[in-house]
């Protein structure tokens, strides 16, 4: 207890955070809750260094964060830190450690804890939206229920059903199940979250629906939390939702993403703004919002005011190549608050192609494009109202920097190795060297089969130089911030050759520079079969981010964000059924972000959902090429650049015919369309092109928007038929032609759509193409 300086509230405040006690000072408070729930906690401290200080927050002993503790003046001025915490019900520790890491050298006054959450409520998470494999279905038979069904069939070994949840912060959340047991016996299911089985649940049997609660540990952001019948479960039950006590809604339509975006042009500058222009070949065209910041002169410099705290920074940004084509380094300054934290080193290594399709690393071919690339960092903490500067100094040595934008998150602590786990390192793995960790990692691998245990990426950076073969294993690491391997020579990646294949948590890194279909490698590509699992993976500078191929079924990925690619993000290709892509983002592919591809046969009941898809240099944000019953929805697609719609249904390229219905529901289309040179030809938002064959199978269009597309809002095309067809609440919100063009034949019905501000007009009718006029539309 100290009393050498005023301001302080009670008898005293906290001294001895001094570089003498590094490591061990520690101030622990006992908070009490009467149910699980979220907090803010604002801690009064006094910083009288002059400069940010850093201390650890740990909550129930796990630590949550390192805190920036800003100068507020001198040692008798206080002020205030608040951060969000998650509650257990009944008994806390909520501490602040001067750890090793930190620069401590503070006083701290007292600790305010207000409850943000009302205890015991939360988002409820409706099960039939959830991802189901292995035998259980959405059936709407039973009443009671709430949505619009519930999951039943849990008859079988390997039946699963796994909902996204949203945690604003790490901590223990009760999680209230609803279900039915209509058996007469208390039944069983296993629990898993984010992949890792946490426990068996059992579930009483009884009349009507029912609720168990269940504590569970989630990470911030996006969490998995699956209900599956393994070996030693009853199951026999249906599942309605699943309610989780001060968790938060997820997006409504994209991914829910644990970053804060912020648009140069949005920030403070004394350098040009570029754009608006869609011209191809301009760095404009293939910003985010068709709009940057240009530093060009020393001093120049874009500064953004954080709105959350954040101790990394992503820049995407572009600067200029070599004349060999091989990529430039140049530093550029990051500061904070006026100070300089570090300079970042930009590459242009893997940016800039040359010459025609499928483009090339030479400038002899010109037509230079592909400009952008991302680098990250972490930056240590800084909080809410922290000005952080991007500028071009004079050690700055690249002609022109252009900065497109910043993403800011509060990566969290490294992960720890789970249980039944087997570290690469133990098989001669060696981070953070030049060594090829190959060899290695695929002992690891065989030795996990074989003792049906589990794949672990510690912490670093690991070289490979071919991809792995895997089947019925996990492959997990310390998160994507922290475990990356990285492939060399185009090679590297994971090829599926099973089910039961879970990879989470890493980041894979390749070193692709351009395209090169026939030598280069995917991400993730070949078959993963049941019970597979792709969770929190980042993928970058590869060929494809992931290729889900030939005899896939029951696959789920989430939480994948995918950066920067020579060729699709992802593709969904050829007899492959019950596919889904969720709360994933795909930025800067060099051919579709996300695709299907019913190729010699069909992509069945697969989906891409909640996804966030912008900027892919050549073709769609998403392209839907025949297949039988597979569905877009509730996703936020912008920005697409050369040859492209913003969804196209299409039967290009020879696909197998559609059948069953295609549902297009919940979509935005921001700034997309785009023109075919090969056909000197303007494509639309929604493009829906009969192309080899005619497109009879049910489309259904619902609550889509479609805002400034630069040609037509809605193409239908070419001169062949085009049936049962339905658009239903679609708007048509500026075009840079006409709202509506048709060119085929056939019919569609049209209800609730809309078109305002087309600069050609609201329809052009090429074909006499009828449409079935319902209620509620206008403006064509």
């Amino acid at each position: 207890m100290a009393t050498d300086h005023t301001g302080y509230t009670g008898s005293g405040f906290v001294g001895g955070y001094t570089d003498t006690n590094k490591g061990n000072a520690t101030t622990s408070f006992a908070v009490s809750s009467s149910s699980a729930s979220m907090a803010s906690v604002a801690l009064r401290y006094a910083n009288g260094t002059g400069v940010n200080m850093t201390l650890s927050l740990y909550v129930n002993g796990t630590k949550q964060q390192q805190i920036s503790l800003s100068s507020p003046g001198d040692w008798n001025t206080w002020g205030t830190e608040t951060e969000s915490v998650s509650l257990n019900g009944g008994n806390n520790t909520i501490a602040y450690k001067f750890d090793s890491t930190d620069s401590g050298n503070v006083n701290l006054d007292n600790l305010t804890v207000t409850p943000t959450t009302p205890p015991g409520t939360g988002p409820t998470y409706d099960l039939e939206t959830a991802f189901v494999s292995g035998g259980p279905s959405v059936a709407a038979t039973t009443g009671g229920f709430t949505g619009t069904g519930y999951v039943t069939g849990f008859t079988g070994v390997g039946a699963r059903a796994i909902e996204t949840v949203n945690a604003p912060a790490a901590g223990a959340y009760t999680a209230t199940l609803r279900f039915a047991n209509g058996t007469g016996a208390t039944k069983t299911l296993s629990v898993y979250l984010n992949g890792l089985k946490t426990g068996q649940l059992s579930l009483p049997a009884g009349s009507g629906w029912l609720t168990v609660d269940q504590n569970v540990s989630l990470r911030a952001g996006l969490n998995l939390i699956g209900y599956q019948y393994d070996s030693g479960d009853s199951g026999n039950v249906s599942l309605d939702n699943v309610t989780v006590a001060g968790s938060a809604a997820l997006a409504n339509r994209g991914a829910t993403v644990p970053y804060t975006e912020y648009e140069a042009e949005s920030g403070s500058t004394n350098a040009s703004v570029i754009g608006p222009d869609r011209t191809y070949l301009t760095l404009a065209s293939e910003s985010s919002g068709r709009r940057a910041v240009q530093l060009s002169s020393t001093g120049q410099y874009v500064q953004f005011t954080l709105t959350k705290p954040t101790n990394s920074i992503v820049l995407r940004y572009a600067i200029p190549d070599n004349a060999a084509g091989t990529g430039i380094t140049a530093p550029l300054a990051l500061y904070a608050n006026g100070n300089k934290i570090q300079d970042l080193s930009l590459s242009s290594t893997y940016s800039w192609v040359y010459g025609a399709y499928p483009y090339n690393n030479d400038p002899a071919g010109g037509s230079g494009h592909h400009f952008y690339d991302e680098i990250r960092a972490q930056i240590g903490s800084w909080p809410a109202g922290t000005v952080l500067k991007l500028q071009k100094d004079a050690s700055s040595t690249a002609s022109y920097y252009a900065i497109d934008l910043i993403d800011t998150e509060q990566v969290a602590a490294a992960l720890a190795m789970p249980a039944n786990y087997l570290s690469i390192t133990s098989y001669g793995a060696v981070a953070n060297d030049s060594g090829d960790d190959t060899s290695a990692i695929n002992s690891a691998i065989s030795a996990a089969q074989s003792q049906g245990k589990g794949v672990w990426i510690p912490a670093g950076t690991f070289i490979t130089t071919s991809r792995f073969n895997v089947s019925g294993v996990s492959i997990r690491g310390a998160g994507p911030w922290y475990s990356t391997l990285r492939g060399t020579n185009g090679k590297g990646g994971f090829y599926g050759t099973g089910g039961n294949v879970q990879l989470a948590d890493f980041t894979f890194a390749g070193d692709v520079r351009y395209r090169d279909d026939q030598n280069f490698d995917s991400a993730l590509d070949g078959t993963f079969g049941a019970g597979s699992l792709v969770f929190n993976v980042w993928i970058e500078h590869v060929k494809v981010g992931m290729w889900i191929d030939s005899g896939t079924s029951g696959f789920y990925a989430a939480g994948v964000r995918i950066r920067d690619t020579f060729a699709d993000g992802v593709n969904i290709h050829a007899n492959v059924s019950n596919i889904r892509v969720d709360q994933s983002v795909t930025r800067n592919t060099g051919d579709d972000a996300l695709a299907m591809f019913s190729e010699g046969s069909a992509v069945t009941n697969s989906a891409y959902t909640y996804d966030t898809a912008t900027l892919p240099l050549l073709a769609n944000t998403v392209g839907i090429y025949g297949g039988d019953g597979n569905r877009v929805e509730d996703c936020l697609l912008s920005d697409t650049v050369n040859a492209s719609a913003g969804i196209a249904i299409s039967t290009r390229f020879g696909p197998v015919p559609f059948s069953g219905t295609t549902s297009v529901q919940r979509n935005t289309l921001t700034r997309t369309g785009g023109y075919e040179p090969n056909w000197a030809a303007q494509l639309g938002a929604l493009w829906i092109y009969a192309d080899t064959a005619d497109i009879t199978a049910p489309v259904l269009v619902k609550d889509l928007s479609i805002v400034d597309s630069r040609y037509q809002g809605i193409l239908l095309s070419f001169q062949k038929t085009i049936s049962n067809l339905s658009l239903d609440h679609v708007a048509v919100n500026g075009a840079g032609t006409y709202g509506i063009e048709l060119n085929a034949a056939g019919s569609a019905t049209v209800s609730y759509v809309t078109v305002t501000g087309a600069a050609s007009g609201g329809l052009n009718n090429l074909t006499g193409y009828t449409l079935i006029r319902g209620a509620g539309n206008s403006g064509f």
